[in-house]
């Protein structure tokens, strides 16, 4: 009679296992991520054959640093997002929500990488037929290009063994599995060993991996966590579909800056890469709105010019609403708060709005100064001046504080045509850029002297 085969609680986030369900994981106290699954039998193998063997240990001073030539991938936004190429051996992880144009972009990555050297795009969700259809729309020059439909990983590996190609795309590793393991493909534990698989390949034969990921309804990929730890490089993928761009950000890089952001514009023929955001996401109006400021904000080495709206309406409701888009929540709740102590503005009864045009989220602090003159902009009905822009974080105590790279973008926004800037003292430059007149503020309150 056969064995009952014997289950374990495995959660989905960080992979850890546990002998019966929790409701939160006793490993990364993740909620509601424990599932029932069949553990898996110990598979034979030679993949730790000499482990116990005597290694060699090598001074830091002794170890050769080889110049390594990046592959481009002809597509300058997706470079500048990399660190300026591929880096032969590396692994890159892509996640985006499904339709934002993943595989478009990788095909088209692919198309001009062909062109000089060897290319394989693995496929484990379309069939060559629909890539080709892609291409033709795309008119994209992709003969040279070599395709696989498959998801055995074993089957997968020998193929790239037998072309070593330069450069292989996975699409995506959730589709993959190994006849290692009977689970289904899409599991932590088929995700972690195919995950883990490449990443091997990849350092061994010195090719370079992109593998696309799925993301969660919260949207975050897929999978277990290790999978983030495992690669050189996370990329998000992130925009509206509704909207005509999508931005590219560098989570995690170890072979460039992370925060790094490529633009795209999402046309007929794929995606074309904005080589110019800031005139794309600021709306130079022909009059003055209240509510509305332009902010420099910085995104890994680029300076960005975004504008801030704010919306502050009287409330009807007991508690009154303050929602943010591409803004954090918290944040606008502190800044209220200073308002209110260190300025003499209560919005305690305010419905307040505010809103980063274009879909780009700001994730630092120096849009305190922006969304502070916005709101008060839009609760006296006063517009902030056309020729403006501000960054600067605002303390609990009322103080403005400095933020890094103030040249980048005071010279970011002279290019533009701005001429006057809210800055924090502490970033005002000895020589600021032609053009443009220099406003420094100390504290809160100062920088709502120009709706005076």
């Amino acid at each position: 009679m056969a064995a009952k085969p014997k289950s374990v609680f495995v959660c989905s986030d960080c992979g850890g296992r546990s002998p019966k369900w929790a409701g939160q994981c006793p490993e990364c106290s993740a909620w509601n991520t424990i599932s029932e699954t069949i553990q898996q039998p110990s598979a034979k193998n030679t993949r730790f054959a000499g482990f116990g063997e005597k290694q060699v240990v090598t001074k830091l001073r002794d170890v050769e640093i080889a110049d390594v030539t990046r592959i481009t991938t002809g597509i300058g936004e997706l470079d500048r997002v990399l660190g300026g190429g591929l880096v032969p051996g590396s692994v890159v992880l892509i996640g985006g929500d499904p339709g934002i144009g993943k595989s478009t972009l990788l095909l088209q990555n692919l198309a001009v990488i062909s062109a000089n050297t060897s290319a394989l795009y693995v496929t484990g969700e379309e069939s060559m037929q629909q890539i080709a259809w892609r291409a033709q729309r795309l008119e994209l020059n992709a003969a040279d290009l070599n395709l696989l439909a498959d998801n055995q990983l074993e089957s997968i590996l020998a193929t790239i063994h037998k072309n070593t190609p330069s450069v292989i795309v996975g699409d995506s590793i959730q589709t993959f599995y190994t006849d290692e393991l009977t689970s289904a493909p899409g599991s932590v534990a088929q995700v972690r060993e195919c995950g883990a698989r490449l990443v091997r390949l990849a350092k061994q034969t010195g090719c370079a991996v992109i593998l696309v990921g799925h993301v969660t309804k919260e949207g975050h990929l897929a999978g277990p966590r290790i999978l983030e730890h495992m690669v050189d490089a996370v990329l998000y993928f992130e925009g509206d579909k509704s909207s005509r761009y999508r931005l590219i950000r560098a989570i995690k890089n170890r072979f460039g800056a992370v925060n790094e952001i490529g633009v795209f514009g999402m046309t007929e023929k794929g995606l074309r890469e904005v080589t110019n955001p800031s005139a794309m996401f600021i709306n130079r109006h022909d009059e003055s709105a209240p509510g509305s400021v332009v902010a420099a904000t910085q995104e890994g080495t680029r300076p960005l010019l975004v504008e801030v709206q704010a919306l502050v309406d009287p409330s009807t409701a007991p508690n009154p609403r303050r929602l943010c888009v591409g803004l954090e929540q918290n944040r606008l709740a502190m800044l209220l708060a200073v308002l209110h102590r260190h300025a003499g503005y209560s919005l305690a009864n305010q419905d307040v709005f505010v809103n980063v045009v274009g879909g780009v989220r700001i994730n630092e602090p120096a849009a305190d100064i922006p969304v502070t003159l916005a709101a008060v902009s839009s609760f006296l009905d006063k517009p902030v001046p056309r020729d403006l822009i501000a960054f600067g974080e605002v303390g609990l105590t009322g103080e403005v504080r400095p933020v890094q790279r103030g040249i980048d973008r005071l010279r970011e926004a002279a290019k533009l045509g701005f001429k006057r800037a809210l800055i924090p003292v502490a970033n005002k430059p000895k020589q600021s850029p032609s053009g443009i007149k220099i406003i420094p503020l100390e504290r809160v309150s100062d920088c709502l002297k120009v709706l005076e």
